[in-house]
């Protein structure tokens, strides 16, 4: 009989084969890394995760260069309801952060320049807006279909989610106003405390300061429009780049224990999903730092798109932080009680939307679906992701505002 080839001891598992085994509770049987090994790749992650949280304020830089005074300006479009929505997801498509376009909402609105009912749906519109850099992101993953496919899928159903808690929450809210008036119960109590400014909390962005100033104070330099345009290339090479190594490095260290633990504590549980998105939305101060950070864990198979799902919820949770402290640092002042009230919806608003969809059964896969099936398709072709960031975030609303702008 012939010799028997001698078989490899080293196999290389399928993350996707992994995770079902995982989720059936079989017992996965994968390689422990080196103590030196593991030490180099955990500073290897919290390295791209540094340089991830750079890229999205460079980005969000080179935007507010180009035209924050543009997206602020839009606000004197909004002349109704419905136009409100799309000025908000376009204005927060260009200054790169739900934050920043409901803290301006809670300051216009405190001035008496915005009424509540119009600043209502424009804070659901930053809702939406805020997804396109997670969307971005997962186009990092766009070389190699195993890993795009999970990636855009948990990037976009951010946005189904978002659009389909709009579709619901906004005409539930022209017909009766309740997000106006629980948002008015709960701020009267709040009023008289006084929350320190939301810049000075923001521990992260100390850290992250000093290489995006390195970086814009180079780019920003260039004359006229070119500055800020490079500034934003800049940005997304930086978070292509990011989430690129940090879904390689993924593969390999969340490999048997770290991939047990990962799953148990945050897989199998959404509350705590939600509570540890919430967290880390909190600290970081952008649920878009906090979802593209996700982006990479779908990608390497180290968290599927549902496991995923209730982080991106709790992120939405944790970005009404920073307008809420803004809100709160106005305690006092003339319009105090209205820039609580825009706030407290920002808040209600995404618990209402948890509450509505994702615990109700039927609604729950509603938006994993949609963007499995959008994934489905830009997986094989490649220009409908592009497309469909393009569209979503800058097409439409932009067409809409338009036309609110010439009526």
């Amino acid at each position: 009989m012939p010799a028997s080839t001698p078989r490899s001891t080293e196999t290389i598992s399928d993350p996707a084969d992994t995770e079902r085994q995982l989720e059936a509770g079989e017992q996965v049987d994968e390689p422990e890394l080196s103590t030196g090994r593991k030490v180099l790749y955990w500073v290897g992650i919290f390295a791209m995760l540094f340089l991830l949280v750079c890229a999205v304020s460079t980005i969000g830089d080179g935007f507010k260069a180009l035209g924050k005074e543009t997206a602020e300006g839009l606000f004197a479009f909004a002349s109704n309801p419905f136009v409100a929505l799309f000025v908000g997801i376009l204005a927060t498509s260009i200054i790169q952060s739900s934050s920043t376009t409901t803290s301006i909402v809670v300051a216009a609105a405190a001035s008496g320049a915005l009424p509540l009912s119009i600043g209502i749906p424009m804070v659901m519109g930053a809702n939406i807006g805020t997804s396109v850099t997670n969307s971005l992101a997962s186009l990092g993953h766009i070389t190699n279909k195993r890993e795009f496919k999970p990636a855009f899928t948990s990037a976009t159903m951010h946005d189904f989610f978002n659009l389909l808690a709009v579709v619901i929450l906004l005409p539930l809210e022209m017909l009766t106003g309740y997000l106006e008036r629980i948002s008015a119960v709960f701020a009267a109590p709040l009023q008289g405390i006084i929350a320190p400014d939301p810049g000075q909390a923001d521990i992260v962005a100390k850290t992250t300061d000093p290489l995006v100033n390195i970086i814009t104070a180079g780019t920003l330099a260039l004359p006229g429009v070119i500055g800020p345009i490079v500034t934003v290339v800049v940005g997304i090479v930086m978070i292509f780049c990011a989430v690129r190594f940090l879904g390689i490095i993924l593969q390999r260290v969340m490999v048997g224990t770290a991939r047990r633990i990962l799953h148990s504590a945050v897989g199998k549980n959404p509350v705590i999903a939600m509570v540890a998105g919430t967290l880390v939305t909190v600290l970081v101060q952008s649920s878009s730092v906090t979802t593209s950070m996700m982006v990479p864990f779908a990608g390497s198979g180290a968290l599927t798109p549902r496991q995923i799902y209730p982080m991106t919820l709790g992120a939405n949770v944790g970005t009404t932080f920073t307008a809420l402290l803004a809100a709160m640092a106005l305690s006092g002042t003339t319009g105090a009680g209205i820039a609580l009230q825009v706030a407290l919806v920002h808040l209600f608003f995404n618990l209402s939307g948890i509450l509505l969809i994702y615990v109700i059964p039927l609604l729950r896969n509603i938006p994993l679906r949609a963007a499995g099936l959008l994934a489905e398709v830009a997986t094989e072709r490649k220009w409908i992701a592009a497309a469909y960031i393009v569209v979503t975030f800058i097409a439409i609303p932009g067409v809409v505002v338009a036309i609110a702008a010439f009526l």
